[in-house]
């Protein structure tokens, strides 16, 4: 059995989508959280503290997965390792970096519309 920090461990297949469905569920309950709180004046657009603040977020959760993806990556071409060991840490980089791209794609609606209308 591998220990948690090996990053050989086939938990760190999901990683990446588990990650993903956390910043999923902040970035929309940051946002009605915001838009009941404190809603932005419409008139900004897009432009309001909230989606600075979402967008700040979805950076930083973009940055992890892409260095998650990275790590992985570099784990997966080391020399000495199993197959086994190869292939989870393979498919762990390909998880985290669609789970990167996801991220971008959902967040890019953030620049472009008001985010409580």
């Amino acid at each position: 059995m591998q220990s948690l920090r090996s990053l050989y461990n086939p938990i760190h297949i999901i990683t990446g989508l588990t990650i993903w469905g956390l910043w999923f569920v902040a970035l929309y309950g940051g946002q009605g959280v915001g838009c009941s709180v404190a809603p932005p004046p419409l008139e900004d657009g897009p432009w309001t503290w909230l989606n600075l603040a979402l967008l700040v977020l979805s950076a930083l959760t973009t940055l992890l997965l892409l260095a998650l993806a990275q790590l992985f990556r570099k784990a997966a071409r080391r020399r000495g390792c199993s197959d086994r060991e190869r292939f989870v840490a393979s498919v762990s980089a390909g998880g985290n970096l669609i789970a990167a791209i996801a991220v971008v794609f959902i967040a890019l609606p953030i620049m472009a519309l008001p985010p409580c209308a």
